[in-house]
């Protein structure tokens, strides 16, 4: 991406008032051609508008599309600005293979440059928001002393894996002895039962870009296992976040593999908040845990009233921190 001007803003997928700006990144073989990054924000941002901002990274094949949310806090006096990185979401378009990224130190890149921005347009206060493998990356990323933030959400962020341990301890053995010979090895799927809840066309009430959210079958690779498996180790032994940090859950774990329709609609069919809670205290000094009994994987799209709950929750939050 050598060459593009970062002070440009383009359309976005989501229309106006929204805009995306392309961030060009270092190359790296951790992450094969996925080479920039793309911030995505309302036209007015850095107008002066307001003082505080929030950065948002989306979790595993995700992206941004959540302006409900958004416009939530940007009602609340804070600027909201999200950022799909290297290999995800629009930063995906052109790249081999999306979600190829073998060491997911790569992509604190990412995060500084779009900090960067944010820093450029007069926002003093910055809160970093991170959702499900966001939530560990912005974890990771916050346990820099230089990371340059004044508060950390995770919003049920992946800190350990959602299978037994049975199921777990030789899947990790098999990471570890293919992912430096063979990274782009499928070695799990994400099942579309969740995104298929979600969108529109299956019932849901979220019409998000399938490009990017995908409702069919994804594969899991090796490299990007191991990466993710790296960052939870981590997480385990013990981070020294300094920052204010809140971790929000849903209220209970619904079957990841086969869940019924009441799972789907009230409980995290990705991720188990029991794991999360427990391993919450680990990341840092000053660490709040919140529970929102009902809520789905990504908590701001549980039904509602469960997501208006967390959204007034998480913000109210921040603006005290």
């Amino acid at each position: 991406m050598t060459g593009v001007d970062t002070a440009a803003l383009l359309p976005d997928v989501l229309g106006e008032p929204w805009v995306s700006r392309i961030l060009p990144l270092t190359p790296s073989p951790s992450a094969p051609g996925a080479d920039y990054a793309v911030l995505v924000h309302q036209r007015e941002a850095g107008s002066g508008r307001h003082d505080r901002a929030v950065l948002q990274l989306p979790g595993y094949v995700d992206y941004f599309f959540h302006t409900h949310h958004a416009q939530a806090w940007l009602d609340a006096g804070v600027e909201f600005y999200a950022l799909d990185q290297r290999g995800q979401g629009r930063a995906s378009e052109g790249v081999p293979h999306m979600e190829d990224i073998r060491d997911l130190r790569v992509r604190e890149e990412d995060i500084r440059a779009a900090l960067a921005v944010i820093r450029a347009h007069g926002h003093a206060h910055v809160t970093l928001l991170g959702h499900s493998t966001g939530g560990l990356q912005a974890a990771a990323f916050a346990d820099h002393a230089d990371a340059g933030i004044d508060a950390l959400i995770l919003n049920s962020p992946w800190l350990k894996p959602n299978r037994p341990d049975w199921v777990v301890i030789p899947s990790l053995a098999l990471v570890r002895l293919l992912a430096p010979v063979a990274p782009r090895l499928p070695i799990n799927v994400l099942g579309p039962a969740y995104p298929r809840f979600l969108h529109r066309k299956y019932g849901g009430e979220w019409d998000f870009d399938t490009r990017y959210k995908v409702l069919e079958t994804f594969l899991a690779r090796a490299g990007f296992l191991r990466a993710v498996l790296s960052l939870q180790a981590r997480v385990t032994r013990g981070l020294d976040i300094r920052v204010p940090t809140l971790v929000a859950i849903s209220g209970r774990a619904g079957h990841p593999t086969r869940p019924t329709p009441e799972d789907l609609a009230t409980s995290d069919v990705v991720l188990n908040p029991h794991h999360i809670r427990a391993l919450a205290p680990r990341l840092g000094r000053d660490v709040e845990i919140m529970e929102f009994p009902g809520g789905v994987h990504d908590l701001s799209l549980s039904p509602s009233p469960v997501r208006e709950r967390y959204t007034a929750a998480v913000i109210g939050w921040a603006l005290a921190h």
